[in-house]
């Protein structure tokens, strides 16, 4: 077969006619002779050993190939096309991060919830291979409506990198993203609040409370020479890293932190009702807005209320703008002139009369070893501090208790809003509707403003707000305070008709709204029960209700009813 293949080819070169076939191309002889095959691929040509053994003889071995090198073989034929390359393995890429999809449980394990903010969920979460507790907040991808939004939480994240190390600020360990949500694994404050710490101690002095505000005071210096501006400063935002008792305090929540652009002016109405500017609610504002804020903490590590008090949020807004700041009352007139200087002169109603951080940092009364004296503050304050860290949850309950209840005629008009919003008749609104129809009704405010007002009317924290959250926001709250309705909201409670809402008939009632865990049910207790018999009483139950909403981050915006 070789022999004729062979004369075939000769004849094929001597008269090409005789064989119409395309002659393969050959290359130049110099490439021909480039190609060599090694050793263990050339075929050996037989010789006779010198010396004959008697045993047969064996045909020798051919020149193995190593083992450690890799087969290598002939070229293609020349005339072959070359095989096509496989095609790439295609990788889910995340949206907001814009990095590979990630199962955040493959590297940790999500524990209880400690916490709802106003853009997402922190879990306790394990890292599986060294049994290390994190903080995870995770922040669903539904309720990331726009570019803005989806933009807010890559500056978040941006943010705490750009902190990191600083001491007193919590540190991002990591970030994850998946088909449902953006997760920011975290440090871990299982130390809780700086006002729930101070209020077990049962007593402190001003010096005390001199070293905590050097603390969040420096955290404001910090952020502010590194040109960050945190924008939602109240005491909820310091944790204690541990229950030890020299714990360090931490800052935490920058989710409405933004980098100082220089010249900017910042308009977006932000933060919690009792600490914030009034340059904020006039929209036009910078940094010193955070200084404001860390004035009125202050004011309460003093005092035990806030400077600017009102029965709901439209009136502590009136008494920022007007300014009016009380230093004759209890406990004031104990309080040293220092601390009282260094609280007026952060609480200028003209931000650019007022102090820096640096200049704080900097006031005798505030320095290490300065004027603060050691005469303990009056136990009166703790009570009082007690008593405004009184949580919402409660209150919020009563409030959708409320609205379950009016009659027809006292909610004319919300129905038909309500379903004009709701465009796709799902009994439910979203963000998106909600923006819409609010551009619908004339409302000229923010997409900050809108997601703000969303997140307060979520009470069950789906995403979603259903006809019974959208009246509770929107109702008026002169409205829904009237004595009759906080009565009918009481007696919700108290099944038995005690006068009394006791552990057990509270946790009867909150499980139907999802927050009947042991932790929340201590912590209403605890907080609203300001004489402390382990029940709330009918007088406790209207304080709470006629109180300004001491978590004002999420506002409850009037959108025009």
């Amino acid at each position: 077969m070789g022999n004729c293949l062979q004369r075939n080819r000769k004849l094929a070169e001597s008269d090409p006619a005789s064989y119409p076939v395309a002659r393969p191309q050959q290359p130049p002889r110099q490439q021909q002779q480039q190609y060599q095959q090694p050793p263990w691929q050339q075929q050996q040509e037989y010789q006779q050993p010198q010396h004959v053994h008697k045993t047969p003889a064996t045909p020798p071995r051919q020149p193995q190939q190593p083992p450690t090198v890799s087969p290598v073989k002939s070229p293609p034929p020349r005339f072959m096309a070359s095989p096509k390359p496989a095609e790439p393995r295609t990788v889910a890429m995340g949206g907001v991060l814009g990095r590979p999809l990630v199962d955040i449980r493959q590297t940790y394990t999500m524990g209880r919830e400690l916490g709802r903010g106003q853009f997402g969920v922190t879990y306790l979460c394990t890292n599986k291979a060294t049994g290390e507790m994190f903080a995870c907040k995770s922040i669903a991808k539904r309720k990331l409506a726009n570019k803005d939004d989806i933009q807010d939480v890559r500056r978040e994240i941006q943010i705490m990198k750009h902190l990191k190390g600083q001491p007193n600020i919590v540190e991002m360990k990591e970030a994850f993203e998946d088909r449902h949500d953006v997760h920011l694994v975290m440090e871990l404050c299982a130390g809780g609040e700086l006002f729930d710490r101070i209020i077990a101690k049962g007593h402190y002095s001003e010096r005390a409370a001199a070293a905590v505000f050097r603390t969040i005071i420096q955290v404001v210096h910090t952020c502010h020479s590194m040109g960050v501006m945190h924008r939602d400063l109240k005491p909820e935002n310091f944790l204690l890293l541990s229950k030890k008792e020299n714990a360090p305090l931490k800052a935490t929540d920058f989710g409405l932190s933004v980098f100082i652009e220089k010249g900017k002016v910042y308009r977006d109405i932000v933060g919690s009702a009792y600490y914030v500017a009034p340059e904020v609610l006039r929209r036009n504002y910078g940094p010193e807005a955070d200084v404001w804020s860390a004035g009125v903490i202050l004011y309460i590590l003093l005092s035990g209320v806030p400077p600017f008090w009102a029965e709901s949020e439209r009136g502590i807004f009136d008494a920022i703008l007007k300014g009016h700041i009380d230093f004759e009352s209890a406990p004031w007139p104990s309080i040293s002139d220092g601390a009282k200087d260094v609280v007026k002169r952060m609480l200028k109603q003209d931000p650019k009369d007022r102090l820096t951080a640096q200049q704080v940092l900097n006031h005798p009364w505030v320095k290490e070893d300065g004027e603060a004296p050691d005469r303990p503050i009056d136990n009166a304050v703790l009570t009082r501090m007690k008593q405004f860290r009184a949580m919402n949850k409660l209150k919020k309950v009563a409030l959708k208790v409320i609205a379950e209840n009016l009659s027809e005629e006292e909610i004319v008009g919300l129905k038909e809003m309500f379903a004009s919003m709701d465009t796709d008749n799902s009994g439910t609104i979203t963000l998106e509707e909600l923006k819409i129809g609010l551009a619908r009704q004339g409302s000229r405010i923010s997409d900050t403003e809108v997601k703000q007002l969303m997140e307060a009317a979520d009470v069950d924290g789906d995403g979603t707000i259903d006809y019974i959250e959208f009246i509770t926001a929107t109702l008026n709250m002169n409205r829904v305070e009237r004595e009759d309705h906080v009565f009918a909201a009481f007696q919700y409670f108290d099944k038995d008709n005690s006068g009394y809402i006791t552990r057990e008939e509270l946790e009867e009632a909150l499980i139907k709204y999802g927050m009947g865990d042991e932790e929340t049910i201590k912590d209403i207790i605890a907080e609203v029960d300001t004489d402390n018999d382990g029940r709330i009483n009918y007088d406790e139950f209207v304080a709470m209700m006629r109180k300004g909403n001491p978590e004002g981050k999420r506002r409850d915006l009037d959108i025009g009813l």
